[in-house]
């Protein structure tokens, strides 16, 4: 789409080039701010040309720069990564939930993304599993840490303040070894999905479930163990912000969170059955 409002674009090359003047957004991927109208914006700064990093082995685990896209983690996740990191199985199965063909993965990125906040993010579905945070820059010069199911407050509304920047998506390595899956429904055979549950299992036991897509804002539930099916249906269904649009009504994502949610537990189940867990 021609964006007609916009008469300026600049690539930020240091952390002072992230002052915006009015009218003018940060840009990275775009594939959202160039598929719709934007009438208020006027002029485009260009992420990309910082040159941040895609992905970081540090010592506290992974990082993921906000730049960095949905291509490049899947490609990194299944060929590069430790083998030891096997929750990042996770990240296909969740950039599968984004109704995106893999052009716009290869554009799309990680933190924008996250940015967006739609209730279907794919990205967001998978951090919020994997207990990221996100490294905020603030237009002070300087940052702020928030956990990435915090950082989105509503459907396509986040924390973030004017003149706030996503920098990375810190992954704790606490989290990376962890046994992982993920259950998604649409009522389109190949439409966003109207809910998603992902799920992850700890060494020591301790268990994680997330609802997106059916609520506004990530559902995270924390178990000291995989729990019984009673006690994750009366978590699910307690959510109190399902809601209803022209891809499912608020009791449907209600009723198949719960179905898929007891899809996810059994799958771990069984696995701990066959002595693969």
């Amino acid at each position: 789409m021609d964006i007609t409002t916009v008469t300026s674009y600049r690539a930020a090359r240091e952390r002072a080039d992230l002052t915006l003047a009015p009218g003018e957004v940060v840009i990275a991927g775009g594939t959202w701010l160039m598929s719709e109208p934007q009438p208020d914006t006027t002029g485009f700064v260009d992420l990309t040309t910082l040159g941040w990093p895609d992905l970081e082995i540090t010592d506290a685990g992974l990082r993921i720069g906000a730049t960095c896209t949905i291509a490049r983690l899947l490609e990194w996740a299944e060929n590069e990564a430790p083998a030891a990191w096997t929750s990042l199985a996770l990240a296909r199965p969740a950039a599968n939930a984004l109704l995106a063909s893999f052009k716009i993965w290869n554009t799309a990125t990680v933190g924008g993304n996250v940015c967006r906040a739609f209730a279907a993010g794919a990205m967001i579905s998978l951090l919020s599993t994997l207990d990221a945070t996100a490294l905020i820059w603030t237009p002070d010069g300087g940052e702020r840490r928030m956990a990435v199911a915090d950082l989105v407050i509503d459907n396509a509304a986040t924390s973030l303040t004017p003149g706030e920047v996503l920098r990375a998506l810190d992954v704790p390595a606490h989290a990376l070894g962890a046994r992982v899956g993920l259950q998604k429904i649409a009522l389109a055979e190949l439409g966003r999905s109207g809910a998603v549950v992902s799920a992850r299992v700890d060494t020591d036991g301790s268990a994680v479930f997330v609802v997106t897509a059916a609520v506004r804002r990530p559902r995270v539930l924390r178990f000291a163990r995989v729990p019984s099916a009673g006690e994750l249906r009366d978590a699910v269904a307690a959510a109190t912000d399902f809601y209803t649009d022209p891809l499912g009504t608020a009791d449907w994502r209600r009723g198949v969170s719960v179905v898929l949610a007891e899809r996810v537990r059994q799958g771990f189940l069984a696995a701990e059955r066959e002595g693969l867990a």
